[in-house]
């Protein structure tokens, strides 16, 4: 993943920048509003030995040659496609991206480009993406392909970040054109050979978007496939962004967004890293996620062989029998009520007449909506028989201004496990109240 990404995230998060996010048909992009939740795979030779993907050789924690014999260890042996896309459905992911080639340059599928892949130079000896996708499609999952737009090991590739010891692009443009047509040619491979729902790219911030070519790559993909979308990072020509680890404190305004975190504290597969979240952590997460309008992109490390780690496994086993209990409340809604009517996480069911708040098991208590103008007709737990009643407290008959909504404590036979699910029923369309309280609001 790309850690200098970050500080474009928090100056477009915190700073209030424009985005340069390209969205030119919202209706293309509906699936991905409504998914809500995908798995993030990062596998590769990197995996073999537990370090960092790519970025182990290029931050000097192992030399180059030392990070490339890894390519003797991967084996795929115990690598099952169709188990991967049972699990993965199992959570109620409604996509999956895999990391089809990362910064060092190979590719997990058999690439005619050069001969940099897992089918020619590992002992796996075959292309381990395509009876992915083909299992993604049968479980019915979208289907994701990340990609990075550099290449540090690529002969023609200018080298590490903007300080090349190889060459500039203004001193070499013919080289760069040779670069431009390797990375296009595996594209158009991705694109013909695995139609992705998604392209996530990775990487563009060592180029401008004229250099990389990134309204010519946008055009190549979309003319393949009309219904194709890209995540945020092509130089401004994606169709959503992208926030990594961090998430963002205010709610973000301009368009679809993604957040991509990972199991622990690493992407790949990392046996020396025990800092697991918990299930807990990892559904309070996601439920902020979509009150604020968002994806969440979880992360997997699978081994060299295909094992995914047991933590992982019972963390993904855990959010499945949540979101399944759940999934009214999560996929297909909007972002909840903005900050300050309910202190928590909401959603909006399509029609914007059923308010579902979502209440932490170790934080439950009464509850207060603010603001509200409607009648509320019902507040029901989803899953349950428990309904609970409510009051309001402060309204003045001749005044327009609402009075807090004070629901009772829910009892503890009905809390959920994790973060219980309170489905508040409206007479209408939400009618917020958003005056100063005074006479004349």
């Amino acid at each position: 993943m790309k850690r200098l990404f970050l500080a474009s995230v928090l100056a477009f998060f915190f700073c209030g920048s424009q985005s340069q996010t390209v969205m030119d048909s919202p209706a293309r992009m509906q699936w991905f509003r409504d998914a809500k939740l995908g798995i993030f795979i990062h596998w590769g030779i990197y995996s073999v030995n537990g370090v960092d993907e790519s970025w182990a050789f290029h931050n000097k924690k192992m030399t180059y040659a030392d990070y490339m014999k890894q390519l003797n260890g991967f084996t795929a042996k115990n690598y099952n496609p169709e188990a991967w896309a049972e699990l993965i459905k199992e959570t109620g992911a409604r996509y999956a991206v895999i990391t089809t080639k990362h910064h060092d340059g190979i590719a997990l599928w058999d690439t005619k480009a050069n001969n940099m892949s897992t089918a020619k130079l590992t002992p796996a000896r075959k292309d381990v993406l395509t009876p992915l996708f083909a299992a993604f499609r049968n479980a019915g999952l979208k289907t994701g392909a990340y990609f990075s737009l550099l290449d540090w090991s690529h002969q023609d590739y200018p080298g590490f970040l903007k300080d090349s010891s190889r060459y500039q692009v203004k001193n070499d443009p013919a080289r760069w054109k040779r670069y431009l047509d390797f990375y296009q040619s595996q594209i158009k491979e991705i694109s013909t050979k695995f139609n992705p729902d998604l392209f996530w790219f990775d990487g563009d911030w060592e180029h401008s978007a004229e250099e990389w070519q990134a309204p010519k790559l946008r055009q190549m993909i979309l003319q393949h496939n009309p219904n194709a979308i890209l995540n945020g990072r092509l130089t401004g020509y994606g169709d959503y962004e992208t926030p990594e680890q961090n998430f963002p404190v205010t709610r973000p305004t301009l368009g679809p967004w993604e957040l991509c975190m990972t199991s622990n504290n690493n992407w790949g597969y990392h046996p020396d890293d025990s800092a697991y979240k918990t299930p807990y952590e990892l559904i309070t997460i996601f439920a902020d996620v979509i009150s604020n309008g968002g994806n969440l992109l979880f992360d997997i490390g699978p081994r060299e062989d295909g094992w995914i780690p047991t933590e992982q496994v019972h963390l993904l086993k855990e959010l499945g029998k949540w979101t399944n209990k759940h999934s009214s409340a999560i996929f297909e809604t909007t972002a909840g009520l903005p900050p300050g009517h309910y202190y928590g996480a909401s959603t909006l069911s399509k029609d914007s007449s059923t308010i579902f708040l979502f209440v932490p098991t170790h934080n439950a208590g009464k509850l207060v909506i603010k603001g509200l103008q409607n009648k509320i007709t019902s507040i029901k737990i989803p899953g349950t028989e428990q309904s609970l009643e409510h009051k309001i407290v402060g309204k003045i008959s001749w005044s327009p201004v609402p009075g807090l909504v004070y629901i009772n404590e829910i009892p503890a036979s009905a809390m959920d496990e994790y973060m219980t699910v309170l489905e508040v029923k409206l007479d209408g369309p939400l009618k917020l109240y958003k005056g100063k309280g005074g006479l004349k609001d």
